[in-house]
């Protein structure tokens, strides 16, 4: 297993033995299930359709209350998503074609990042969108180190700095709404809708077009299966996608280990850093008896 891969399967390992200690306790978080219905929406992305004119970014900025897409001229394959862009159109020379393609987060099936919440505050909506409370974020990184597409950004340079990531438009949707990038996209290169229908759209648009697509849905199996679909007329790997993610859900990956491991194992990195917190907190003469 490559370093990289194990560290992540590490983070999620971590993180649901966390959580699943901290659920059960009584409170919201044990109320809280990551239980979804059999065929979540999600949405269809067509790179073959997509012109690179950035809409998506800048409708996504407006309906989350972010600062303006960052200026580029034009779409690169360096461009990334940062705390406060949650969406960005990324662009590659594929011979004598221009790709450009939309990237966020992929709002997996069995997504890894809610396994490796320690606090619950990641979690699944109950029609499939992968979103997060902000008041429970502590900061630990975990989802960032479980997600196998790095996807989760952290707000290193703010004062009280939290994840930040694509949420699916989880408002809007829940109100019976497309996704703010869904419904700016001029060219209807994304299409929103549920899961199931999404991947008998892409196959009808692979099998009836011979030559234009790649026999590839990029997303149907990749990392247990995601919300995001993705088709293509060049090869995945051309396009900055990973290729060498696993076909099985993350969280599965731990689940043997998890039965294995102590709860004392899992609560002493906690009760350490409370420790550590309580010891520095005395020395400054803020702590002690009241």
């Amino acid at each position: 297993m490559k370093r990289r891969t194990m560290l992540r399967v590490l983070g999620a390992t971590a993180g649901a033995a966390g959580a699943a200690a901290l659920a059960a306790r009584p409170g919201r978080a044990a109320q809280r299930s990551d239980a979804t219905t059999d065929d979540p929406v999600g949405v269809l992305v067509d790179t073959t359709r997509c012109v690179g004119c950035r809409a998506c970014e800048f409708a996504c900025a407006e309906a989350n209350h972010l600062p303006e897409p960052d200026g580029a001229a034009e779409p690169t394959p360096e461009r990334t998503m940062t705390p406060a862009q949650w969406t960005v159109v990324r662009g590659f020379q594929v011979g004598d074609q221009n790709v450009t393609v939309k990237t966020q987060c992929m709002h997996c099936l069995q997504p890894a990042c809610t396994a490796g919440c320690l606090t619950r505050a990641m979690y699944r909506t109950p029609d499939g969108p992968v979103t997060w409370d902000a008041g429970k974020c502590m900061g630990c990184r975990y989802c960032m180190v479980s997600c196998p597409f790095d996807v989760p950004r952290f707000e290193y340079d703010s004062a009280n700095p939290r994840i930040q990531k694509c949420q699916l438009c989880t408002t809007r949707v829940t109100a019976g709404q497309r996704p703010a990038c869904v419904e700016a996209c001029p060219v209807q290169a994304l299409t929103f809708g549920r899961r199931n229908n999404l991947l008998d759209e892409a196959r009808t648009r692979i099998y009836t077009n011979s030559g234009k697509y790649v026999r590839h849905i990029y997303g149907e199996h990749e990392a247990g299966g995601t919300s995001w679909l993705y088709i293509s007329g060049v090869p995945f790997e051309r396009l900055g996608f990973r290729t060498n993610v696993a076909h099985q859900g993350y969280p599965a990956l731990t689940r043997e280990f998890l039965y294995a491991v102590p709860q004392v194992d899992i609560l002493a990195p906690l009760f350490m850093l409370g420790l550590a917190r309580a010891t520095a907190r005395k020395k400054d003469g803020t702590g002690g008896e009241p």
